[in-house]
């Protein structure tokens, strides 16, 4: 058995694990799904974060863990555990990328999106009135997040998203080959994602190999479209 610690993405908190959570608990697995600073139910300002906050949450939490973790991060998560696993090899078993951003030294959020300057994600997204943050447009969450979630987990998510801070998707993530590269890698493509496309998706792994590449036939939220079979693919790399 294995313990997880699972990541969420921009806009979302630890609500977004609670089927996929309870189905590796299920399995005997131990699943820690922290809310990232300012997300979900956690009172820090959003618009102070920094992507290097994100990760110090997640290094404290594994550091806190008994033995090596399993990382899975979502979409923006994948920044984050990139960047915990950088700083903790040795506490890390593995990092599974869940249609999440695998980056090489140097990238950001901007930079892997820049191959798809096309993306409708970018005419959905408001800025906040101080300008600071970024939201999505309510009536296009669903083609773009959760076309093939049940209602709800729609009506969950409608609820609960809440703003990005701007600055992070700017920041950058240092990986080293000799600490980040050496902790084995898998990818979970999510083949009919609007919002990280599957080719851009492919171009990361392409760039950044992993040893274990799977894919799930969904959106961008397969804990939410998938959540039996997203827990499978997940125990079968524990």
């Amino acid at each position: 058995m294995a313990t997880f610690v699972l990541v969420h993405g921009a806009w979302h908190g630890a609500w977004c694990w609670r089927h996929v959570a309870s189905l590796l608990r299920d399995r005997g697995h131990d699943v820690l799904a922290p809310d990232l600073p300012g997300h979900g139910d956690d009172p820090a300002d959003l618009a102070a974060q920094s992507l290097e906050n994100y990760a110090s949450r997640i290094q404290d939490i594994v550091r806190g863990c008994r033995g090596a973790v399993v990382l899975v991060g979502h979409s923006l998560g994948g920044l984050v555990i990139s960047a915990a696993a950088e700083a903790l090899p040795e506490r890390i078993r593995r990092l599974v990328y869940v249609t999440g951003f695998l980056p090489r030294d140097g990238d950001s959020l901007v930079r892997i999106c820049s191959v798809d300057p096309g993306n409708p994600l970018n005419a959905a997204s408001v800025r906040t009135p101080d300008g600071k943050c970024v939201t999505v447009d309510p009536e296009r969450l669903r083609e773009l997040f959760f076309a093939d979630c049940p209602g709800e987990d729609f009506a969950l998510a409608s609820a609960r998203l809440g703003p990005e801070p701007i600055a992070v998707m700017f920041q950058t993530v240092h990986v080293t080959p000799s600490r980040f590269g050496r902790v084995p890698r898998a990818y979970i493509h999510c083949s009919r994602d609007v919002a990280l496309p599957l080719f851009v998706q492919e171009q990361m792994v392409a760039a950044s190999p992993c040893q274990t590449v799977l894919t799930l036939p969904t959106g961008h939220s397969p804990f939410f479209a998938a959540p039996e079979r997203l827990a499978g693919m997940l125990d079968s790399l524990a």
